[in-house]
């Protein structure tokens, strides 16, 4: 079998990693990974015709010079990928949480793009192939990375944390989510908190958001950590950094003290005041990391939300709150309150179920049913099998079994002054709505 030092010479010569025939680049080193229903061994050949120069394959009946024999195709690539990160002596900063971990990650990788060389997960990359990948990419002249980790289960966070041993980790928060996985919050907060404790036995430094519940305990162990807060009135303290809610609709406006001491307005693009913490942990890094306040301000006004997070389309007298990526009970009353902020005549909420909440859905979708009813939108259109067994007939509400289902109900209607939230899981794929 051949080592990863041997590998990682191969790798150097041909720095692109590709896991998909689909989506090959001249040259690159072709992984064989296996899933619940394809074995890439079987299109390792292939990729070699095609355009890779070497495959990453554990399968000896594969023989060849361009095939690289290993144990284990997945091991294989995360080694390596640790491997990589260890030639940096660099700040590895990784994000994970219940919400919003790609809204922060962007908005963090923004600031610190604007001052370095900065180094970050793509689109979604944060699980147990998507962070090698990331790490595997990082370009040799990267002065600091920013690694987004996302768990479904316990265990998921160290094991990401062995291969990308970050220096510095933050949580955005703790919410209901995964309770498939994790079973009820205290299983959550074990699982997103294997971050914490890593940095605690590896002397890391963790941020720490006072304004969030559960954060400042969970880092009670952690000897090296930063604190931010939402405030009223900004002061300067050591080891603390205060953010001031300035406006909340339409956009966040935000405020913070620069290391010179004036006042930093803040004018975003964000709506929602769950955007909030995300801006403030974005300010809070900035300044940390010795970011001119300036730098902060421009990349947080500059920035555009976009992947179907929190953005905000207009269409003739209409706007469109499409934040249909992901959805759990944590995260659909943010987006619910987002709606009851915007300006218009009219409201319409369409929501899509929230998946793999185990035991619980039943009970947390009935529960978001009776909260949403109590915000009286003009009306209430329910997508998917989950919500298919509340009582929404005894609340008046609209229901259809797919998000296509729906679609024909949304071309047939004629909204004038409408705020529009589209707010569900990943698997319902509330976007093809509109």
């Amino acid at each position: 079998m051949t080592s990863i030092e041997d590998i990682y010479a191969i790798y150097r010569q041909h720095p692109v990693i590709c896991t998909d025939t689909r989506h090959l680049s001249p040259g690159c080193l072709f992984f064989a990974l296996k899933g619940d229903s394809f074995d890439g061994n079987q299109f390792a050949a292939r990729a070699l015709k095609s355009a890779a120069a070497y495959a990453v394959v554990d399968n000896n009946a594969l023989v060849g010079e361009k095939f690289i024999h290993v144990e284990n195709t997945l091991e294989t690539l995360q080694q390596l990928a640790a491997h990589h990160r260890r030639q940096f002596d660099i700040p590895i900063l990784a994000i994970g949480g219940s919400n919003g971990k790609t809204t922060t990650k962007e908005l963090v990788s923004a600031v610190l793009s604007s001052h370095y060389p900065c180094h970050f997960t793509r689109g979604n990359l944060n699980n147990h192939i998507g962070v090698p990948l990331t790490l595997l990419a990082m370009p040799d002249n990267t002065e600091v990375a920013v690694i987004e980790m996302g768990t479904n289960q316990a265990g998921d966070i160290d094991l990401l944390c062995a291969i990308a041993a970050p220096t510095h980790g933050l949580l955005t928060n703790i919410g209901k989510e995964h309770l498939e996985g994790f079973g009820n919050l205290e299983g959550v907060k074990k699982a997103e908190g294997e971050l914490f404790r890593y940095l605690a036995r590896h002397h890391g430094c963790v941020f720490v958001n006072h304004s969030e519940h559960y954060l400042k305990n969970m880092a009670r162990s952690n000897k090296y950590q930063v604190g931010y807060q939402r405030t009223d009135i900004l002061q300067a303290h050591d080891g603390m950094l205060d953010v001031q809610l300035v406006e909340e609709t339409p956009f966040i406006r935000a405020a913070f003290l620069s290391d010179a001491g004036p006042v930093v307005e803040v004018q975003t693009q964000l709506i929602g005041l769950h955007n909030f913490s995300n801006i403030m942990t974005a300010m809070a890094l900035g300044t940390y990391f010795k970011v001119p306040a300036e730098k902060i301000k421009t990349a947080l006004e500059s920035y555009m939300p976009s992947n179907n997070r929190s953005q905000l389309i207009r269409r003739g007298t209409n706007t469109i709150l499409l934040d249909a990526y992901n959805a759990n009970p944590s995260s659909m009353k943010p987006a619910l309150r987002s709606l009851q902020s915007l300006p218009a005549a009219h409201k319409v909420a369409i929501l899509g179920d929230m998946l793999e909440l185990g035991v619980d859905s039943l009970q947390e979708h009935e529960a978001i049913l009776r909260f949403v009813m109590r915000m009286k939108f003009d009306q209430i259109v329910l997508v998917g099998q989950e919500f298919s067994r509340t009582s929404y007939k005894k609340y008046g509400a609209l229901y259809f079994p797919t998000a296509a289902d729906a679609k024909q109900w949304f071309d047939n209607q004629h909204f004038e002054g409408t705020a529009i939230l589209l707010k569900g899981s990943r698997g319902i794929r509330l976007e093809n709505i509109i």
